[in-house]
């Protein structure tokens, strides 16, 4: 019975912590993760324009709302100062674009 209270406890995490982000901030967020443990540094801005083909702006507005909802910190006005706040274990796999 243990481990059905441990699954049961396991799954509702996860259901909170996904259900924070939506689809499109999720891949933000695996990115983020992502080139953080290839590159051992954040990445910037511009890394995620480039890879999700969007403008600056939409990258800083996407930047601004992960850290509104607190699924990032960051450190204003200073470069790669991305830090995820969302565990790993429950972020989403990175599409490919």
């Amino acid at each position: 019975m243990p481990h059905r209270l441990a699954d049961v406890s396991r799954k509702l995490a996860e259901d909170t912590a996904t259900a924070r982000y939506t689809p499109l901030q999720g891949q933000y967020l695996a990115f983020i993760y992502a080139y953080s443990t290839l590159n051992r540094r954040p990445p910037a801005e511009a890394d995620m324009q480039a890879f999700f083909g969007v403008t600056a702006h939409t990258v800083h507005q996407m930047v601004l709302q992960l850290e509104r909802h607190r699924l990032i910190r960051r450190i204003p006005r200073a470069a790669r100062s991305i830090e995820l706040l969302v565990p790993a274990a429950f972020l989403p796999l990175l599409e490919p674009r």
